[in-house]
């Protein structure tokens, strides 16, 4: 069946199939996908895709209705009940009233005294980044610059020593790009220049090898990502004792009438940290840059008028959002535009269809950086509205503003290279050049 391709992930080694997306939406807005038996997974049930603006935004925002508790938020079962509970714990797989507790202690940690100290650290390190590139002329934008300033922003808000942040990077691979052959084993971390806990971490990792069919473990298993939980939990008993200013240590000390957050809560926030605090932002940077080189005439417009910038952001997370779906699970029979859904059956809601309904955007192939209003759903809607959203813009705004004005004539260098995975919309490597 041809809606099958939107749940192949070889399907988005070329990009998301957005032209699939445009038929399958004018047909209706719902969708049954049937789940096949592809690069090693097994057959699954199936799923619903909703397509449209008003049906995510709907979905999203009515969590009793559609849980992220009860099936979590892939669209692949978790392979066995023991995996599911565990992935039940992380914040991002609950809903009201647990998941609310959770993400409020953590929206206290982010006090102004620390975001005020990420925005300025920011800054500097997006000129950092370019100050060592500029004098080349030509870059992997995807691996050069894109990936520095997420690593480096993130290592600040989870307290992670400079020499460990290689570590993120392999753990948002491993889970990100499981289908990927390249990403999937990925192992950048020097142990040689590492922490002592990062040297321990890295013995787990060796323990933790590929099936007899050469895959490794699934990565949503904690004995897939034994190596990262083993750190973050040494991590947390240093941060208690040792507290710095980083987020994570508020996080640490802070408390309410349940009391403070558990070292097995902290693990699994860990997780939700190293992954969509990481793996979103670096896959978004260079949809936005490949945005500009395949649209000329808009990258002109912008470095004549850089004040927009804001706009412009908006409109590459919008264009090219890193996020191409999340799933939910119906807790209850339910009519949802036109099309009856089951009790337990899954829902995915595809951020990357609502981006580009024409019912909300004028022409919404269309790259236009001066584009207002801008109500994309990037960064979702609701309860999971993405606690980084304000970060991730300024991020962006750092990197381009760097990029854009010091990296002259920037050009593509090459062919973009996309990740194997149906849930990020990644490039892996964005070969670029510019006048030295």
């Amino acid at each position: 069946m041809e809606s099958t391709r939107l749940f192949d992930p070889a399907t988005y080694s070329h990009g998301v199939p957005y032209e699939l997306i445009a038929e399958m939406r004018a047909v209706a807005p719902v969708h049954w996908i049937h789940e096949p038996s592809v690069m090693g997974w097994e057959e699954g049930p199936g799923y619903w895709a909703v397509l449209t603006h008003e049906l995510v935004n709907q979905v999203l925002r009515d969590p009793e209705t559609f849980s992220s508790h009860e099936g979590a938020t892939q669209i692949r079962d978790p392979g066995t009940a023991d995996m599911l509970a565990f992935v039940q714990r992380m914040m991002l797989n609950q809903d009201p009233p647990d998941h609310t507790r959770l993400r409020r202690l953590l929206t206290k940690s982010f006090t102004p005294r620390a975001v005020a100290r990420l925005e300025q650290g920011i800054a500097d390190r997006a000129k950092i980044i370019v100050d060592k590139i500029q004098p080349r002329g030509h870059a992997d934008f995807a691996q050069d610059i894109a990936t520095e300033l997420p690593l480096m922003t993130l290592a600040e808000i989870m307290g992670v020593p400079e020499q460990d942040r290689m570590l993120l990077f392999d753990w948002s691979n491993r889970v990100i790009g499981y289908q990927d052959v390249e990403y999937s084993t990925s192992d950048q971390f020097d142990p040689e220049t590492g922490t002592e806990m990062a040297r321990r971490s890295r013995e787990i990792r060796e323990t933790i090898g590929p099936d007899k069919s050469g895959r490794m473990p699934d990565p949503r298993s904690r004995e897939g990502l034994a190596d990262m939980y083993f750190y973050a939990g040494e991590l947390a008993q240093y941060r208690r004792h040792h507290p710095g200013e980083d987020v994570v240590s508020v996080l640490l000390s802070t408390s309410d009438a349940q009391g403070a957050i558990t070292t097995e809560e902290f693990e699994t926030m860990f997780f939700l940290f190293a992954v969509a605090g990481n793996e979103t932002l670096r896959n978004g940077i260079p949809g936005g840059m490949l945005a500009l080189l395949e649209h000329p005439q808009q990258m002109d417009k912008l470095l004549k008028e850089p004040q927009l910038l804001p706009t412009a952001i908006e409109e590459m997370l919008r264009y090219a959002p890193p996020v191409v779906h999340f799933r939910r699970t119906a807790t209850q029979n339910v009519q949802l535009g036109g099309t009856t859904i089951n009790k337990g059956q899954k829902v995915v809601v595809y951020h990357v269809a609502a981006n580009r309904d024409p019912e909300i955007f004028k022409a919404p192939d269309t790259f236009d950086i001066e584009r207002t209003p801008n109500d994309h759903l990037t960064f979702g809607a609701g309860p999971h509205f993405c606690l980084g959203a304000h970060l991730a813009r300024s991020q962006m705004k750092a990197i381009f503003s760097e990029v854009l004005t010091r990296l002259p004539n920037l050009a593509l260098d090459g062919n973009p290279e996309h990740l194997v995975s149906n849930f990020q919309n990644g490039l892996k490597h964005l070969p670029v050049k510019w006048d030295q």
